[in-house]
This record gives structure tokens, sequence and C-alpha cells, in this order.
């Protein structure tokens, strides 16, 4: 059973290791170094700082953050405030399926609490099971950015995904 909640300071430690794996064992990110926990804390406190924009974290029966996903602006500008960008990570060994369908049922009925127009994620291709859980929730590919990142000396590719928040969610 995977409990989700609002993450805490408490969390930043293990919300850090999570996504230090994908920077170190993947191109999802396009993050090169690792985070340290002064940056994972100033990244939290820059995001709850607007009452739009929340990280939630899913823990497995023991207590265990396997997941956790957040929104944060689209684009720095302010003509996009209803506008909100969605990510969503996985510990490595978590073996709970469902885990991020969970994250985004919660941080999408957070969205439309929020009243957000629309939500994008961008996605390193390739990348199957990411794509399939947005699709999932209705996003839509609206478009492809070719061979825009280089990680482990190869380009890669980013989908970038769209969805109507005042849409039902799935």
């Amino acid at each position: 059973m995977i409990t989700i909640r609002l993450a805490i300071p408490d969390d930043l430690v293990q919300i850090n290791h999570i996504y230090n794996h994908y920077i170190a064992d993947t191109a999802i990110t396009f993050d090169i170094n690792p985070w340290s926990i002064e940056q994972r804390q100033h990244w939290y406190q820059q995001l709850i700082s607007n009452e739009r924009y929340r990280v939630f974290v899913a823990l497995d029966p023991q207590g265990q953050i396997v997941g956790f996903a957040y929104n944060s602006a689209y684009l720095s500008k302010a003509a996009f405030v209803d506008s909100t960008e969605l990510t969503v990570y996985t510990a490595p060994q978590n073996t709970i399926k469902g885990c991020g369908r969970l994250l985004y049922q919660k941080l999408l009925t957070h969205l439309k609490e929020h009243s957000f127009h629309r939500a994008y994620a961008l996605i390193t291709l390739p990348n199957p099971r990411s794509l399939r859980l947005h699709q999932q929730f209705g996003f839509e590919q609206v478009g492809k950015m070719s061979q825009v990142g280089v990680k482990f000396n190869q380009r890669h590719d980013v989908a970038l995904l769209e969805l109507a928040c005042d849409q039902s969610i799935g």
C-alpha cells in the first residue's frame, strides 16, 4: 500500500537520493552533476513559496519514499502563470506498481484546485514508461525537440506533452 502526502523538509534527503540516481545513471534528466542537499533545500523553499506549486511524495508501507512528483513554473514569463510543468520520479528500487500513477492523480487534483489551464511535461526519449503514464492521464504529445540535450556523449530528443487541466482527470 502506497501513501501519498505533501513533502516536508525532512523528505529532502530521500528525494535528492532518488533524483541523483537519475543524474548519474540515466539521460532522463539533463542535469550532469549530483545535487547537494543545500541545492535541494533551496529548490524546495523556492518551489513551495508559491501555494500553486507543491511536491508530493509516495511512501511504501515502511515509510520510505519511493517516488515524488511536483509542479513548477512553466517558463518564467508572467503570461505563463496559468501553465505549469510537471515532473515525476520513482526510486530505482521501487517494486510497487502504480506509484507514479498515484502521485500524478494527487498532483493533477492539486492543479485543478489551483485553476491551472495547461500542464506540460518534458520527457527525454526514449522513455516509453513515462510516455504511457502521461498518456493514461490524457497528455498529448504536441512537439518534439530533436537532439536538444547531450548526456553520456549522446544526443537526446525531448518530447513536449500537454494536458488541458479543465478536462477530466483519468
